[in-house]
């Protein structure tokens, strides 16, 4: 493994095509261990000595997962060293590049020393390395992935097709996450929360009202598919349809029957919308003809 970081070396658009392996060390095997130059980067250190980086996205760590990788170290050990670089602001003491979580497991677990990667890295170098450990090693939820990913293309220059590579996704799903930053606030700290899937929100960014259905669904437990039904009625209603969607919920079976048994009998696209007792009946027709034939026919039936 090239022991020089892809982001110390100061060119964005490097090192993520190397794979993170390289960029985190985490081919520090045995062999590759045993050169002067990794046993000058691999060291032990005083756990009170590290401290979390400053550049670290993530602010919440699952209390459960700490619990089960506290137990795990403290049976095993710290298996994978951390990647740290020194504090720039505090001497002898140094600053978790990738590996905060071990960290805490750590000290949980009541450990004294803890082994750590050491690499001279910049600011700029410290701050992509922190976003790339968090998108490609925590669940984040969809909007902190988001941004993670908008980060690393506008600070560090990276297109969509190297992040993919480098992290193993493809370049729609890095384009369909970073469309969630879109949303309004609201609907993102639903997200974050946990109140609405990341399903859910993909689904909401083509909607015109999309804080008044991720409302919905929060009081009503809308699915996906369902929130998909609504946008197709919103398409259909035109201006007025973020009123009308705010209350759809699921179509009723007879009267979707009788929308395709309509549409059958005039030959175009049928719509009910109701609530309640009242409700509409639309014929979706595209020219002129079409309405005389559907007239043509009501008038018939009387």
């Amino acid at each position: 493994m090239n022991d020089e970081t892809p982001r110390a070396r100061g060119n964005a658009g490097r090192g993520l095509g190397r794979g993170l392996s390289a960029l985190f060390g985490d081919d520090e095997t045995p062999a590759a261990a045993a050169s002067p130059q990794k046993q000058d980067n691999l060291r032990t250190l005083p756990i009170e000595q590290l401290k979390p980086s400053r550049f670290q996205p993530r602010r919440d760590f699952d209390a459960e997962h700490l619990e089960a990788l506290t137990e795990s170290v403290r049976e095993k050990g710290i298996l994978q060293p951390i990647l740290v670089r020194r504090d720039p602001s505090e001497p002898n003491h140094y600053e978790i590049l990738a590996g905060e979580r071990r960290w805490r497991a750590a000290q949980a677990a009541q450990l004294h020393e803890i082994p750590v990667i050491l690499r001279e890295i910049d600011d700029r170098g410290a701050s992509e390395i922190a976003l790339i450990e968090n998108i490609q090693r925590q669940d984040l939820n969809a909007i902190e992935e988001g941004e993670g990913y908008r980060r690393l293309i506008e600070e560090f220059g990276h297109t969509q097709e190297e992040l993919g590579r480098a992290l193993g996704k493809s370049r729609s799903h890095i384009a369909n996450t970073m469309r969630l930053l879109s949303l309004p606030e609201e609907v993102r700290a639903m997200v974050v929360s946990g109140q609405l899937s990341a399903g859910h929100a993909r689904a909401l960014v083509t909607s015109r009202a999309p804080l008044a259905l991720a409302r919905l669904v929060v009081s009503d437990g809308l699915s996906v598919r369902q929130i998909e039904a609504a946008l197709r009625m919103e398409k259909q209603v035109g201006e007025a349809g973020p009123a009308k969607v705010a209350k759809v919920k699921t179509k009723d079976a007879n009267i979707a029957a009788l929308e395709k048994e309509l549409a059958q009998l005039f030959g175009l696209k049928v719509t009910i919308a109701g609530e309640g007792e009242a409700g509409s009946l639309t014929i979706h027709y595209r020219t002129l003809d079409q309405l005389d034939e559907v007239l043509k026919k009501l008038r018939a039936e009387n």
